[in-house]
This record gives structure tokens, C-alpha cells and sequence, in this order.
């Protein structure tokens, strides 16, 4: 059963906007036939349009209905993966490590742990991180087959496949290229759809004090009830949130996947790419005034107004946490407006699922094939090894997003991914970019040390195997929350493998100096930069995005 019926205009929007991303695929078709066309969108792009499909790649599934659903869970709390969990890593990435990536012109992430340490290193990570972004387009394809259900009460088969029929279309069509055009796209329509909710909805609820007063005091603060775990709704300290979250899982993702770290080397100069993260900043520390406002007002409905409840979830039965937004959008946009809310959906779901899938394509072309089975490949013979390997990761996704659906609220199985994953690997990348004695067989070791801490340790609390006392142990809880776990098993998986690589890095031999030329700071010539007027600098957006960063921090402690 659909939550809201439809108008022919609602359907002329949706209809329009699908003919649009399958069109735009077409058209750039033209400008993708080489390598750099089709997977580096041919580095021409400015900072802003970086910056926004940087931002974008990132604003899919996992930033609209998974934060509005997770705000439900743990209130004010998600806005820490906003803020200490974002930007911080996101002007690190732009300062000091863009510079090694763009300067190298290196394809992938997985290119320079090649350069760095070894084939070994290179391939491992380009498996890992395949099947992380496999992971993750399945849950693009469930959450957008959600919203089909939820508000047009489509079966689930038919609305996941359309959904990857659509995606699979425009990637395999225009590449990356067409990937950033619909980002920025998509970037748009979610503000200029979906913050009508959080504004009607703190209307209904008498302002926008009224949706933040007289919550519950483990929701309403950020950092004031975290000296104790039991405090807070996500059962988490501060020093949980600093480590896991504001240190390893942020900038284990921001800096080290090569999803995000794609769009940035699309850009046209050394400049435009160290802006690209910087300028992201400023609209992801906004996000959390159009997302964890809706969260709050669709957690003050579900327990106030009676014409306001939750689906159930299919396999558990529970309110379904994820269905909030849409929901909220059946009940706050008349006829038409209904139109552009979910089009405004799709396009997130559509512009995460072709990031994921735009760097699947890309790691497993350049660092997976090319390596292992076709090392003197044609230029036209990778990109034809690119579509079709759009069309399979698709396929593949579908599978994925079947497992998705059985988590209720989706936000706690992404972190749990990136912790097995981006946390060891940052460790891994820290090391290798910063001290030139790390070794080949350190980095290698050091990083499959550093995922199998990470997932043993889930498995461990999935299937009850650990006691309450090793539980505080590994969490510094006695009651952890899955979301806490995931940032204490993020700690342990990168202090394994930070420390395991340095162990093992000083029992072996490092590579010369000659030959890491380029890759680590202190043997690398700094990249050419045209000089700027201070308001055109890096470091000076920087400065200004820490100093409003600790302005919200302050105002919402």
C-alpha cells in the first residue's frame, strides 16, 4: 500500500527527471572514448564543480534517509558525523595529502600503494575496497527501492531493478563524467526538495526551538552528556567520538576512499583540487539543518500524533527507522510538491549508487585487470572492460541490496563497513605518506592485521560471543550500541595495523630513497601552485571553516 497517491504532475516530474540523467548519459557518451575521459572525467573540472560532486558522491543513501532514520535512534549525536566526523578530515585531505595524489597523477588510491609499497598492498586494497563499494551500492539500490515502495507502493523486486536498470544506463554510457554531472545535479534538487521538510515540519511543531527543547537528555546535546556512556543514546564517551569517529572512521573515509577522493582529482589544477574538499566543507556542516531537524520532528510525531507512524520493517516487524523521510514528505507535500520531493530521493539514491559504482569500475579496471591480466591494454580496450564491468557491479549490487534490507536502521551496518576497511587503511596510508621507513611487507601485514581485528570484533557482538567484561573492554561501555561498537572497532582495527606496521617495518628492509621520490613528505618536491589572492587561497577557507566549526560545536554543546 503507497502512503501518498499521485498526481499526473508528481509522475511528469519523475518521468522527466529519469529522461534527463538517461539523456545526459547519451550526450557525454562523446567525451568519454579515452581512459582519462571515461574514468578521470578528462581533468578539466573547477573547484566548485568538484567540490559539489566531492560532496555529492558522499550525499546519497547514507546522508538522507540513513541520518533521518539514525537521528530517531541517537538525536542530536548524528550530528557529529557531520561535523568532528567530517570536516576536520575533509581540510586534511585538501591541505596536506591532495598534493601527493593530484601531483602523482595517479588513477585510484590503490595506484599508490602500488608506487609506495607493492603490488601486494595495491591489490588487496583494490578487493577490499570493491567489495565495500558493491556493499554500498546495494544499499543505494534497497534505500531508493524504499522510498519506490514506501510512497508508490511498487513491489520490491520491480523497484530495485528499474532503479539499477536507470543507474547502470548513464555510468556505463558517460563514466565518471556523466557520474559528477548528475551529482551536481542531484546536489541541487536535494536541497531545494527536502528542506521544505524540516522547515514545514518545525512550522507544525511550533519553531525551530520547539523541535530541539524538552528532548530527552540523552538526545538533545552534543558533547555535554558524553563523560559517560549511559548519558548519551548512543552509549558512546567522548573519547569514542574523538578516536573512532573524528579520527580514524573520518579520516579513514574522507582521505583514503578513492570514491570521494575521485572527484577531487577530476579538477583542473593543484589549487582547484585542494578546494574541492575545502569548499565541500561549508555545505556538509549545513546538512545537518535539513537532516537531523527532519529526524527530530519524525521522532516527536511518532510520539505525539497519531496519524503519524512508521512502517514496519519487513523481516523484523519493528518501526522502520528508514522510512521516516519518505513519510514525512507523504505527509507534509501537496500534489506536485510530492513530485519533486521524491525526485529529489531518487537523485541522491542514483548520484551515491553511480559514485559507487563509477569507482568500482574504475579500481577494478586499472588495478585489478590491467595488473593481472592485461598489462599492455589498449586505451579503447579499458574503457570497454570499464562498461562492462558497470553493468556487472550493478547486477552485483542487487544481491547486495537484498542483505541491506535486513538491518533496521542502515546507518549502523555502513559505519561497521567502513570500519573494516577505511580504518586499517588509513593507518596504512598515514604511515606510507609520512614516515619513508615504513616497509612493503609492514604495510601488507600490518593491513590484513588491522581488517581482521576490525571484523572479528563485529562477528564477536553479532554472535554473543563475548563476555560483559570483555565487552567494557573493547568499548569502555557496558552497554554499547551497535554504533558505538563500530567506533571502538574502527580504534582497534587502525591501532592494530598502525602498530603491526611499525613492528614490522623496523625488522625489515625499507625501499631507497630514490625510488619514493613523489610519495612520502620530506622526498617529495612540493606541487606547482599559481600564487592566489587570499580570498582564492587553501589555507585561508580552511581557517575559516575551523573557526565555524567550532562555533557549532560551542553552540550546541
Amino acid at each position: 500500500m503507497n502512503a501518498v497517491s499521485l498526481s499526473w504532475v508528481d509522475w511528469l516530474i519523475i518521468v522527466l527527471y529519469f529522461a534527463f540523467i538517461i539523456g545526459i548519459g547519451l550526450y557525454l557518451r562523446r567525451f568519454t572514448t579515452t581512459g582519462q575521459g571515461f574514468f578521470m572525467a578528462g581533468r578539466r573540472n573547477s573547484s566548485w564543480v568538484a567540490g559539489l560532486a566531492f560532496l555529492s558522491a558522499n550525499l546519497g543513501a547514507l546522508e538522507i534517509l540513513g541520518w533521518t532514520g539514525g537521528t530517531m535512534k541517537y538525536g542530536m549525536f548524528v550530528s557529529h558525523f557531520y561535523w568532528v566526523g567530517a570536516i576536520p578530515a575533509m581540510l586534511f585531505l585538501g591541505l596536506y595529502m591532495m598534493p601527493f595524489y593530484y601531483s602523482s597523477r595517479i588513477s585510484s588510491v590503490p595506484g599508490y600503494l602500488s608506487l609506495r609499497f607493492d603490488e601486494r598492498s595495491r591489490l588487496l586494497n583494490a578487493a577490499t575496497f570493491g567489495v565495500m563499494t558493491l556493499l554500498m551500492s546495494g544499499i543505494n539500490l534497497y534505500l531508493m527501492a524504499l522510498v519506490l515502495r514506501t510512497i508508490l507502493g511498487w513491489n520490491w523486486h520491480l523497484s530495485m531493478w528499474v532503479s539499477a536498470l536507470a543507474v547502470g544506463s548513464y555510468i556505463a554510457l558517460g563514466g565518471l563524467l556523466s557520474a559528477i554531472f548528475t551529482e551536481i545535479v542531484q546536489f541541487f534538487l536535494i536541497w531545494f526538495g527536502l528542506f521544505l521538510v524540516a522547515i514545514l515540519g518545525a512550522t507544525e511543531l511550533g519553531g525551530f526551538s520547539a523541535v530541539f527543547s524538552g528532548l530527552p537528555e540523552e538526545m538533545g546535546r552534543l558533547w555535554a552528556t558524553t563523560s559517560d556512556p549511559s548519558e548519551n543514546a548512543m552509549g558512546v564517551t567522548w573519547a569514542g567520538i574523538v578516536m573512532g569517529l573524528g579520527f580514524v572512521l573520518s579520516f579513514g573515509y574522507w582521505t583514503t576512499d578513492f570514491l570521494v577522493v575521485q572527484r577531487a582529482f577530476s579538477s583542473k589544477d593543484l589549487r582547484a583540487a585542494r578546494l574541492t574538499p575545502i569548499v565541500a566543507s561549508f555545505f556538509k556542516m549545513a546538512l545537518p539543518f535539513i537532516i537531523v531537524v527532519a529526524g527530530l520532528v519524525a521522532f516527536r510525531l511518532s510520539r505525539s500524533a497519531a496519524d503519524f507512524q512508521l512502517l514496519p520493517h519487513p523481516i523484523t516487524g519493528e518501526p522502520w527507522n528508514d522510512t521516516a523521510l519518505p513519510m514525512l514528505i507523504a505527509r507534509y507535500y501537496p500534489s506536485g510538491l510530492v513530485g519533486l520531493g521524491i525526485t529529489a530521493l531518487l537523485a541522491g539514491f542514483m548520484a551515491g549508487q553511480a559514485g559507487n559504482v563509477s569507482a568500482f569500475n574504475t579500481v577494478w579496471t586499472y588495478d585489478i585487470y590491467r595488473v593481472l591480466f592485461r598489462k599492455d591494454a589498449s586505451d579503447q580496450h579499458l574503457v570497454a572492460v570499464g562498461r562492462i564491468t558497470t553493468v556487472a557491479g550493478i547486477v552485483l549490487s542487487v544481491g547486495t541490496a537484498y542483505l541491506a534490507m535486513r538491518f533496521n536502521t542502515i546507518m549502523d551496518y555502513i559505519q561497521a563497513i567502513f570500519s573494516w576497511v577505511n580504518a586499517p587503511l588509513f593507518a596504512t596510508m598515514l604511515l606510507g605518506m609520512f614516515w619513508k621507513r615504513t616497509t612493503s611487507s609492514g604495510a601488507f601485514f600490518g593491513l590484513i592485521a588491522g581488517m581482521a581485528a576490525s571484523f572479528s570484533i563485529f562477528l564477536g557482538f553479532k554472535l554473543g560471543l563475548f563476555s560483559s567484561t570483555v565487552s567494557k573492554a573493547l568499548t569502555f561501555s557496558e552497554a554499547p550500541s551497535d554504533m558505538s561498537r563500530n567506533l571502538w572497532q574502527a580504534t582497534w582495527a587502525w591501532v592494530v595495523c598502525f602498530a603491526l606496521t611499525v613492528g614490522l617495518s623496523l625488522l625489515t628492509k625499507p625501499k631507497p630513497d630514490s625510488e619514493l621520490l613523489g610519495l612520502v613528505k620530506g622526498l617529495t618536491e612540493a606541487g606547482k601552485e599559481e600564487k592566489a589572492p587570499l580570498l582564492s587561497r587553501p589555507p585561508f577557507w580552511a581557517a575559516v571553516s575551523v573557526a565555524a566549526l567550532i562555533a557549532l560545536n560551542v553552540y550546541f554543546w
